[in-house]
C-alpha cells in the first residue's frame, strides 16, 4: 500500500512538472507542446501568458466597430428600448451557447481550424469555411481603419476640413446650412398651391432667392454638404459604379499599408506578444468613450437624442424584421463562426474556466453596445438641435455614421479638432485589435494545418508577413475611385447570414455526430464540475432552431446590394451581384466538398464509411472515463505519458479508470 502511494505521488510529480509552463525559445514564444507531437527543430505550441489575456482578446476581437455603428442604429429603428428584448433573447438563445461551444472546443482540441473538428473528421470543412470567411473579412476590415487613420491626419489642424465648402474638392451646391435650405425650399414648394395672391410677391422673392442658391436642382432641392462632399469627393474620390474602378487613390493606399504595418507588428511575435498589446487596444476604447459621453450629455438637445434612442416602441416587435436584427447583430457582435473564437481557446490551458468567461464577455459586449449608443445618440441629438431638424433626419448606421454624421456633429463642438482626434482614436482602437485578432485566427489556422512546416525558425513570421501582403494587395481593389463599391460587395456578402448556416452545422455536429453527453464529460474533465444541462440542450434544441429560424426570415426579406448615396441609389449589375455570391458561397461549399471526400476516402458501405469517418481523433488524456475505444481514433501525446497505457488495449475495450487525474486550476490533483 506504502509502495503504490509513493509510486502515485512520483507519477503526479512528473506529470505536473511536463505541464508547468517552459521557457520560451527563440524566436518564437512558447509554452506547450504542440498536439502533434514535436520533431528536432519544430518549435512548441504558444500559451497565454495570463488567463486574463484570453478574455481580453475575445473582447478586442468580438467588441469592435458593430457595437459602435450598427447596435445603436438598428435599437432606435426597431423600437428603441423594446429592441433590447429580442436582443437579450438572441443573446441567451444564440451568443452565449455558441461563443462557449466555439472557445471551449479550441480549448479541448487546443487545436484551432480544422484541428478542432478533429471531434468529428467529416466535418473538418467547418474548420475550412470560417478560415475562408475570416480571411475575407480580414482584406475588408482594414479599409475601415485606412478610412479611420485618414481621418485622423485630418484632424490634426485648426479647422477641420469637412467643416466648410470653401475647399478644391466643394461644388457650388455645397452648403453648410443645407438642411435648413433644403427645408426651407421643400416648404415653400408644397405651400405654393394654398398661399394667397396677397402673399404671392413674397413668395417669388423667397423662391426666387432659394433657387438662386439652388440653381443647379431641378425638381427637388439637391442641396449638399461639406461633410458628405469631403467623404465621396476627397477621401473616395467616388467613380460613377463598380465598373468605373479608376485608379488607386495613393494617400489611402499609404493610410492602408500603414494599417497592415501596425497588424503585423501586433501579431508578428505570436500570441504573448498581441496579449501585451490587447491590455492597451481593448481598454482605452472604454475611456474614450466614457469621456465622450460626459462630453456628449452636457450638450444642448442630448436628452432629445437619447429619448429618441431609449424610449420603447412595442409594437415593432411585431414586426419579424426586428428580430431577424437581433439575431444577426448578436453573431455579428460575438463573431460566431469565423473560427477566430476557436483559435483563442486553443492557446488556454486545459482546465481554464472559459465557462466563466463566456459570460463576463457577454455582460462586456451588451454593456458596450448600449453604451455606444448613448454616446452617438447624445451628440446626434446635439446635431439635430443645432440644425432644427429631427434626429431621425441626422441618424445613419455603417461607416454613414461614422464617417459622415459624427464628423458633422463634431464640427460643430467647440475645440472640434480635439474632440474628432479622440472619436477616430476610439474608432481605430476598437478595429485594431479586431482586425489583428482576426488575422492571428487565420495565422493558427494554417500553422495548426502545417505545424511541421510553419513551427520552424523564422517562418511563421515570414508567414503572417506573406499573408499581410495578400490582405493589402486585395485591399487596393477598395482604395480605387470604385474602391466604396467593392467593399461593399465584401462587406455585404463574404459574411452576411451565411454565419448562421455554419453555426447550425456547428451544433449539430457537436450535439448529435460527437455527442452532447460525451462533450459535456469532457467540459467536467477539463473545469472540474459539471456545466448545467441547460447548455447542453441550448446546443441539442434551442440553438440549432434560432440560429435556422433566422437563417430563413433572413432569406424571405432578402433583397440584392445597393449602395445608398445621398441623392440617388445606386443599383448593382447581376455581374457584380454574382460576384457577391461567390464570396458568401466560397466557404459554406467546403463543408460538403470535404463531407465527400472523408466518405470516398474510407471503405466498406456508406454506413460503415460514415461511422469510420466521424470517429473522434482524441489524445489520451481527452478520452473520459468508460469511453468505448472502438468509437474514437487515439493518437499518442507525450503530454500524457501518466496516463495508464491504453495502446495494448483490444478496439473492443471500455476505458475504466477508478481515480482518473484530474489537471485542476492550481495545478494540483484531484479525483475525478
Amino acid at each position: 500500500m506504502a509502495t503504490n502511494e509513493k509510486m502515485k505521488e512520483a507519477n503526479q510529480e512528473d506529470y505536473r512538472e511536463e505541464r508547468e509552463p517552459l521557457e520560451p525559445s527563440t524566436p518564437t514564444d512558447t509554452a506547450t507542446l504542440s498536439s502533434e507531437g514535436l520533431k528536432p527543430g519544430v518549435h512548441e505550441r504558444e500559451q497565454w501568458s495570463r488567463k486574463i489575456d484570453f478574455l481580453l482578446a475575445c473582447i478586442g476581437f468580438s467588441v469592435g466597430l458593430g457595437n459602435v455603428w450598427r447596435f445603436p442604429f438598428l435599437c432606435y429603428r426597431n423600437g428603441g428600448g423594446a429592441f433590447l428584448i429580442p436582443y437579450f433573447i438572441a443573446v441567451i438563445f444564440g451568443g452565449i451557447p455558441m461563443f462557449f461551444l466555439e472557445v471551449s472546443l479550441g480549448q479541448f482540441m487546443s487545436e484551432g481550424g480544422t484541428g478542432t473538428w478533429k471531434i468529428s473528421p467529416l466535418f473538418q470543412g467547418i474548420g475550412y469555411a470560417c478560415a475562408v470567411v475570416v480571411f475575407l473579412l480580414n482584406c475588408e476590415y482594414n479599409i475601415i481603419l485606412t478610412w479611420a487613420f485618414y481621418y485622423l491626419f485630418s484632424s490634426f489642424t485648426s479647422v477641420l476640413p469637412w467643416s466648410n465648402c470653401d475647399n478644391e474638392w466643394n461644388t457650388p451646391e455645397c452648403h453648410v446650412d443645407h438642411r435648413q435650405i433644403s427645408k426651407s425650399v421643400n416648404n415653400a414648394t408644397t405651400d405654393n398651391a394654398t398661399m394667397t395672391y396677397s402673399n404671392m410677391s413674397v413668395f417669388a422673392s423667397t423662391v426666387s432667392s432659394l433657387s438662386a442658391v439652388a440653381s443647379n436642382v431641378t425638381n427637388s432641392a439637391k442641396i449638399t454638404d461639406p461633410v458628405t462632399e469631403y467623404w465621396e469627393r476627397k477621401v473616395l474620390g467616388l467613380s460613377d459604379g463598380v465598373g468605373a474602378p479608376g485608379y488607386i487613390k495613393w494617400d489611402l493606399c499609404l493610410c492602408l499599408l500603414l494599417a497592415w504595418i501596425v497588424v503585423y507588428f501586433c501579431i508578428w511575435k505570436g500570441i504573448r506578444s498581441s496579449g501585451k498589446v490587447m491590455y492597451f487596444t481593448a481598454t482605452s476604447p472604454y475611456i474614450l468613450m466614457f469621456i465622450l459621453l460626459i462630453r456628449g450629455v452636457t450638450l444642448e438637445g442630448a436628452s432629445d437624442g437619447l429619448k429618441f434612442y431609449l424610449v420603447p416602441d412595442f409594437s415593432r416587435l411585431q414586426d419579424p424584421q426586428v428580430w431577424v436584427d437581433a439575431g444577426t447583430q448578436i453573431f455579428f457582435s460575438y463573431s460566431i463562426a469565423l473560427g477566430t473564437l476557436t483559435a483563442l481557446g486553443s492557446y488556454n490551458k486545459f482546465n481554464h474556466n472559459s465557462y466563466r468567461d463566456t459570460y463576463i464577455f457577454a455582460t462586456v459586449n451588451s454593456f458596450t453596445s448600449i453604451l455606444a449608443g448613448l454616446v452617438i445618440f447624445s451628440i446626434l441629438g446635439f446635431m439635430a438641435k443645432r440644425q432644427g431638424v429631427s434626429v431621425e433626419e441626422v441618424a445613419e448606421s455603417g461607416p454613414g455614421l461614422a464617417f459622415i454624421a459624427y464628423p458633422e456633429a463634431v464640427s460643430q463642438m467647440p475645440i472640434a479638432p480635439f474632440w474628432s482626434c479622440l472619436f477616430f482614436s476610439m474608432v481605430i482602437l476598437l478595429g485594431l485589435d479586431s482586425q489583428f485578432v482576426g488575422v492571428e485566427g487565420f495565422i493558427t489556422f494554417m500553422v495548426d494545418l502545417y505545424p511541421q512546416v510553419f513551427r520552424k525558425g523564422y517562418r511563421r513570421e515570414i508567414l503572417i508577413g506573406v499573408v499581410c501582403v495578400i490582405c493589402f494587395l486585395v485591399g487596393l481593389s477598395m482604395v480605387t475611385e470604385g474602391g466604396m463599391y467593392v467593399f461593399q460587395l465584401f462587406d455585404y456578402y463574404s459574411a452576411s447570414r451565411i454565419v448562421l448556416v455554419v453555426a447550425f452545422f456547428e451544433c449539430m455536429v457537436v450535439s448529435y455526430v460527437y455527442g452532447a453527453n460525451r462533450y459535456q464529460d469532457n467540459l467536467e474533465m477539463m473545469f472540474g464540475f459539471r456545466v448545467s444541462k441547460v447548455v447542453k440542450y441550448m446546443w441539442m434544441i434551442f440553438t440549432p432552431i434560432f440560429t435556422m429560424t433566422i437563417f430563413i426570415m433572413g432569406a424571405i426579406t432578402y433583397s440584392e446590394l445597393s449602395y445608398e448615396r445621398k441623392f440617388i441609389t445606386y443599383q448593382y449589375p447581376k455581374w457584380a451581384i454574382m460576384v457577391g455570391w461567390t464570396l458568401a458561397l466560397c466557404s459554406v461549399v467546403l463543408v460538403p466538398i470535404v463531407f465527400v471526400y472523408r466518405l470516398f476516402k474510407q471503405e466498406g458501405t456508406v454506413s460503415r464509411r460514415f461511422m469510420e469517418a466521424t470517429k473522434p481523433i482524441l489524445k489520451k488524456h481527452q478520452i473520459r472515463i468508460g469511453e468505448d475505444l472502438s468509437k474514437i481514433n487515439l493518437v499518442g501525446d507525450s503530454l500524457d505519458q501518466n496516463y495508464p497505457d491504453i495502446s495494448g488495449l483490444s478496439p473492443d475495450s471500455v476505458m475504466q479508470l477508478e481515480g482518473k487525474d484530474i489537471y485542476c486550476e492550481n495545478n494540483e490533483f484531484s479525483p475525478a
